[in-house]
């Protein structure tokens, strides 16, 4: 769990769903509040200025962040509980070992990098090292996992939890959604 502090600016550029009686981070806007402040897509918000928001729904959520008017809001955070984190090896032709379509694994290629460290289908893929590619076409996913060198660091969540975070969201959301590369602190 770690804590966040984001500038209240009006608007913070974050939108959440809940889950399981978890309230979890569904979209964060590009070069938002929100993305600054380090929220990541799956994040799971344990507080809000030392509240604790379990088993709040949407709506209070929503209320609750557009009451705030302190000169900050101060988030405690629980790092993605629902996605894994995969770290596949590209191989001579580099190939990871992976097919995937509208961003869901959907074959795993035997005896390759991903089949040997545990990748599942019927997971969709949340991150490559660590960028944000929800809602990106699968070209511009690919092009991302070219990019990079011969490790390559994939974070996925399973189809039922990702159906549920991104169901409210459309696709003008997903294009504005943060997908900047991690920055080194």
């Amino acid at each position: 769990s770690s804590g966040i502090n984001a500038e209240y600016g009006g608007k913070i550029g974050l939108s959440v769903e809940s889950i399981s009686k978890g309230v979890f981070v569904s979209y964060v806007e590009s070069d938002s509040i929100a993305a600054k402040a380090g929220l990541r897509f799956g994040d799971q918000i344990v507080q809000i200025n030392g509240e604790s928001v379990a088993g709040w729904n949407k709506k209070k959520t929503i209320e609750f962040l557009k009451k705030a008017d302190a000169s900050q809001i101060r988030f405690a955070v629980r790092d993605r509980p629902f996605e894994r984190t995969i770290t596949c090896v590209k191989d001579s032709h580099g190939h990871i070992g992976f097919q995937f379509k509208k961003g869901k694994i959907n074959a795993i290629v035997k005896d390759s990098s991903a089949a040997r460290n545990g990748m599942l289908t019927d997971h969709f893929i949340t991150e490559i090292d660590g960028q944000n590619v929800v809602g990106m076409s699968d070209d511009k996913i690919l092009k991302v996992i070219k990019s990079k060198e011969r490790t390559v660091t994939v974070t996925v969540m399973p189809e039922f939890v990702y159906d549920h975070m991104v169901k409210h969201l459309g696709k003008s959301l997903k294009k504005h959604m943060d997908h900047s590369e991690p920055t080194e602190l």
